[in-house]
């Protein structure tokens, strides 16, 4: 049995729903709800001691971190691939992943955009604000990256593992409204991903815990 615990929103869970359908995997949804602190509770906490989403549990193996449990989808489950075979451009793919994961996404998560309303009294206007910075910074980098590298895909005309972490990203860009106009490789590679039945049937409306 395959389990992921997650949340609807979250873009690190989105990440691995992604590799998961890639991949052709069956796997069960646990809903962690991160607005009511359910990744907080002891018996969470007994899961995955990071408290955070998500967590990914297969044959006795537990697995935190998205970048970590894509990387061992891929390794376990090789087929269809989401790395290159040559070693220079797997690496240049995981690039791609870790601009997303290491420069842009820790920025804007939830834990930070409370901690601005929390501790720093900012309001709902200068959270936004903050946010759409660090995402135009972020889809600068990653618009300069793929006009060097995209085909339909990050990286040339197959998905890779770029892709599955570059979709959710322009997904939350989206819910905060913040404007891609400048940026049409990033938005040219997400709508080639989406309209694939991986993405779509990955897509945070799609999720069992939805709030519709």
């Amino acid at each position: 049995m395959r389990r992921l615990y997650g949340y609807w929103r979250s873009s690190a869970a989105y990440r691995v729903r992604i590799a998961l359908n890639i991949k052709g995997l069956d796997y069960e949804q646990v809903a962690i709800d991160l607005r009511a602190g359910q990744q907080k509770t002891p018996e969470y906490l007994r899961h995955n001691s990071h408290g955070l989403v998500p967590w990914y549990e297969e044959d006795g193996v537990g697995l935190a971190q998205s970048a970590a449990i894509v990387e061992y989808l891929e390794e376990r489950y090789p087929e269809p691939p989401l790395l290159p075979t040559d070693p220079a451009e797997r690496a240049a793919v995981r690039a791609i992943c870790q601009l997303v994961a290491c420069e842009i996404h820790p920025l804007n998560n939830l834990r930070v955009l409370n901690y601005l309303r929390s501790d720093w009294n900012c309001d709902e206007e200068q959270v936004l604000i903050w946010y759409r910075h660090w995402i135009a910074e972020g889809m600068a980098m990653l618009e300069r990256q793929l006009e060097r590298t995209a085909g339909r895909y990050c990286f040339g005309d197959r998905v890779t593992m770029a892709d599955v972490f570059l979709v959710p990203q322009v997904y939350n860009a989206r819910r905060y409204r913040c404007p891609l106009a400048a940026y049409p490789k990033v938005c040219w590679v997400e709508a080639n991903c989406n309209a694939l039945r991986p993405f779509e049937l990955a897509m945070p409306e799609r999720q069992p815990d939805a709030a519709l």
